[in-house]
């Protein structure tokens, strides 16, 4: 008997694929990488999960697909700007094709009912299991003998018996667990979505008001630098070096780079039209966030390469506030 574990990386689906494995079930595990994971890297130490407990791991990342359903989910938005109940059906339903390829009887998760506001209630989790056709197959062996029975259990594939009836937001009797079963070093015990994050989310929404198409390169830039809107334009502000580097290297062809020479500075970069006004804007917040002590600083600007210079003032931190992003 072969079950796809979908392994989020933190304590719950972890504890769920021991739970299932204890019943010599054969696990294999598919994790989905998404661009807003809080680890910065995507895949939330799901790797080294999979190592700990000895199962293999297939990784799929979340790209054009989750963008569209960002821009306008079918069940809406969180507190901010986490389409919860729709991105659980994408990775659902890419689940149960995976399932479907490597032969796996069923599908079971780390979900707890009533832990998350958004996506773990009941009518929800029903929600989520119809709308990926899954109904009645997904076993959830952390809160399994709160809800209905599944497939897997009516069918004698698992023992009903040895699952939990875990519900809630409390962490205790999850860290119990993981002491009996010997699971450390799991990097996201409660998970994490930079889209939860209001300051993040006023980004996103942002983004999505001023642009039709989303690109995966917009994405990596939401989390770069201080974020400025000046009507069609985009003026994103490095903070250190490395930041730096990144939006040089993100940086599209008809963007203009903005940096104050011979002392430390950040690297700015302006997207959209190309006016007057956005060109001293730039400058100014350039020179504003760099270690120039003059009243006026020279800042260099350019597309390929800076071979132009404006003279331009600081912005004072009134009139930044009211072009920050919020």
């Amino acid at each position: 008997m072969k079950a796809l574990a979908l392994l989020s990386g933190g304590l719950d689906s972890a504890l769920a694929v021991k739970l299932v494995k204890e019943q010599g079930i054969n696990v294999v595990a598919v994790n989905f990488a998404s661009p807003f994971c809080l680890c910065g890297k995507g895949g939330c130490g799901a790797a080294g999960i999979a190592k700990q407990l000895q199962i293999s791991l297939k990784t799929f990342r979340l790209g054009k697909d989750f963008l569209q359903i960002l821009k306008k989910p079918k069940f809406g938005y969180g507190r901010n700007m986490n389409p919860c109940i729709d991105c659980r059906i994408l990775m659902f339903t890419k689940a149960k094709r995976y399932a479907q390829k490597i032969g796996a009887s069923f599908l079971f998760t780390g979900e707890v009912l009533d832990e998350r506001p958004m996506s773990q209630h009941r009518k929800a989790l029903d929600i989520i299991d119809t709308e990926a056709k899954l109904r009645g197959k997904i076993l959830r062996p952390l809160s399994a003998r709160l809800l209905p029975e599944t497939e897997a259990e009516k069918q004698g594939w698992i023992e009903r018996e040895k699952l939990l009836d875990i519900e809630g937001r409390s962490r205790k009797k999850q860290i119990e667990l993981a002491e009996k079963f010997n699971i450390t070093d799991y990097p996201c015990p409660a998970g994490g979505c930079l889209l939860t994050y209001k300051e993040f989310a006023a980004k996103v929404r942002d983004l999505i008001e001023h642009n039709e198409n989303l690109e995966m390169r917009e994405i990596s830039l939401l989390k770069i630098g201080r974020h400025f809107r000046l009507n069609k334009n985009k003026i994103i502000v490095g903070r250190n070096k490395d930041e730096n580097r990144r939006l040089l290297t993100l940086k599209d062809d008809d963007e203009y780079i903005f940096e104050v020479p011979d002392c430390g500075s950040p690297i700015t970069l302006l997207q959209g039209p190309k006016t007057k006004e956005t060109i001293e804007t730039a400058a100014a917040l350039t020179a504003r966030y760099s270690d120039s002590k003059e009243e006026t600083t020279t800042v260099m600007y350019g597309d390929e390469q800076m071979d132009r210079t404006i003279v331009i003032s600081k912005l004072d931190d009134e009139k930044i506030d009211g072009l920050r992003i919020k």
